[in-house]
């Protein structure tokens, strides 16, 4: 499967990656182990996914050299200031059994985020080389727009749930403006995608999954990722299928008609998304 790669200064990430929340232990060291196997060269995890140790493990196992392997991880809320969150990042790197990650990210904004601090922290890991690339997840627009304003570390992705019924367009044009790739989490929407009438009649005729087309219409924008999480060999070759689809331009005017008004991830903790 040829998988597109976007590119900007700091990294380039396949456009297709694997999640991994919220697998733990061996059935997720399974799964990264088979991803890899297939052919994926982009996984995703977290501090807060509890899996660190296990993606390590996987990619410890797997028989793919390092450097043809993207892997992001992401720092918890409770490190809103610089020191905390590398003391974080050091612990993430300890379980991944990494010398580097290729992306870091601040997994959600706190009320407490000191972002100048966090912003300088990431840039001094930037430059020791233990992320090669930094960025932010589940920031809104208005606070996109101040981390970049601040000019302190240079961002080259930001993540946030997005698919064909939860449009990111004000996301995506900061993100474009900025030179950085959107990564969608959630891109077939907790399998709400699947179910849809618009979607399952384009794959019907293209003879596809809904799955496949759901993520062929993100990866169809420019300097747009997506992080489907797959457990079996089966669904994961399904989904990197996406890769292969090419859709008209009357079915990506379908899907864009849809309502993009539905998210499915917003805890307690959340921002204001309108912000």
């Amino acid at each position: 499967m040829s998988v597109p790669i976007l590119t900007t200064k700091h990294m380039a990430m396949p456009a297709l990656g694997l999640g991994t929340w919220p697998m733990k232990g061996a059935e997720c060291q399974a799964a990264v182990e088979s991803a890899l196997g297939l052919g994926y060269r982009h996984i995703d995890t977290a501090e807060m996914y509890g899996n660190e140790d296990a993606v390590g493990a996987a990619l410890a196992a797997a028989d793919v050299p390092r450097g043809e392997i993207f892997l992001t991880t992401k720092i918890w809320w409770d490190k809103p200031d610089g020191p905390s969150f590398r003391a974080g990042f050091e612990q993430s790197l300890q379980r991944l059994r990494q010398p580097y990650v290729n992306l870091l990210l601040i997994h959600w904004p706190s009320p407490q985020l000191d972002l100048p601090s966090v912003l300088t922290e990431m840039a001094r890991l930037q430059e020791a080389g233990l992320a090669r690339a930094v960025g932010v997840s589940n920031f809104p627009p208005g606070l996109l727009k101040q981390a970049l304003a601040h000019k302190i570390a240079e961002l080259s992705c930001i993540q946030v749930e997005q698919h064909a019924m939860l449009g990111q367009d004000r996301i995506l044009a900061l993100a474009g403006e900025a030179g950085m790739v959107t990564t969608s989490y959630t891109p077939l929407g907790k399998g709400e995608m699947l179910e849809d009438e618009v979607i399952t009649g384009i794959a019907d005729r293209l003879d596809a999954t809904p799955a496949q087309v759901a993520l062929a219409w993100l990866l169809a924008k420019p300097m747009v990722a997506a992080i489907p999480k797959a457990q079996g060999p089966e669904r994961q070759r399904e989904n990197l299928g996406a890769a292969e689809i090419q859709l008209s331009e009357a079915d990506i005017a379908a899907i864009d008609a849809l309502p993009k008004n539905r998210r499915f991830v917003n805890p307690s903790f959340a921002p204001d998304w309108a912000a």
